[in-house]
């Protein structure tokens, strides 16, 4: 089992910025994908952003430029770097783990609140 912790959701003003962490205990050592997703209200959750164990990362259209997505392997996290938030930014973000590169997501956390005001 994976367990997965975020943190650094918040309330911020359009054009500000927020860094989330995704905190990774348990059996990670066969981890070999994690991810960012957002959903919100009375949407569909969307994936935002991924990396692999060894560093590859992968982020939406609707965020590239302004995202970037990063671990720090000695800590078992994985960051979420949001810069320039937009209004539709705003969601419920969940941190995800894989055990493998192609498959479904084996991991959830339980989720950190953005909230963008313009």
């Amino acid at each position: 089992q994976v367990q997965l912790v975020e943190s650094g959701g918040g309330l911020v003003q359009a054009g500000g910025s927020l860094r989330l962490s995704c905190s990774a205990s348990g059996s990670i050592f066969s981890i070999s994908r994690m991810g960012w997703h957002r959903q919100a209200p009375g949407k569909q959750r969307e994936i935002v952003a991924t990396i692999t164990a060894i560093g590859s990362t992968n982020l939406a259209d609707s965020v590239k430029g302004r995202f970037t997505i990063s671990r720090d392997n000695a800590k078992n996290t994985v960051y979420l770097q949001m810069n320039s938030l937009k209004p539709e930014d705003t969601a419920v973000y969940y941190c995800s783990a894989a055990y493998l590169i192609n498959s479904m997501w084996d991991f959830w956390g339980q989720g950190t609140q953005v909230t963008v005001s313009s």
